[in-house]
């Protein structure tokens, strides 16, 4: 059992934002923004590339609620999946990060992006 389907199962705690029968937000352990939370469904699913358009459609007015909870609806947030090894994906249960708070950064994304130009 994956670590988001242990919380799920409320094996081990999370600090919760919101959650309904489906889905569940939580703040993140090490945040990366002064708002970082991860945003799940319930239901254990890999990855992206394996999600139904149902749970997505779920997922996302579940997303926007959170966003709106936590008040960034209004002034912005990131939303990220990340998909497969390559993609950066380290928990293979599939999740979205909402980052917010402040104006946000954008690294580069490919440690050859100089290289290229």
């Amino acid at each position: 059992m994956c670590i988001f389907c242990k919380i799920v199962a409320g094996e081990m705690p999370s600090n919760k934002v919101e959650e309904n029968e489906d889905y569940l937000a939580f703040h993140d352990l090490y945040p990366k923004a002064p708002i970082h939370i991860l945003i799940i469904p319930k239901a254990h699913v890999e990855c992206f590339q394996d999600v139904s358009s149902e749970t997505m459609a779920g997922l996302t007015s579940f997303a926007q609620k959170v966003a709106t909870k936590i008040g960034v609806d209004k002034t912005g947030y990131r939303l990220i999946t990340n998909n497969g090894e390559d993609g950066g994906q380290e928990i293979k249960h599939l999740h979205f990060h909402l980052l917010g708070g402040g104006k946000l950064k954008w690294d580069h994304l490919h440690e050859d992006t100089h290289k290229s130009l």
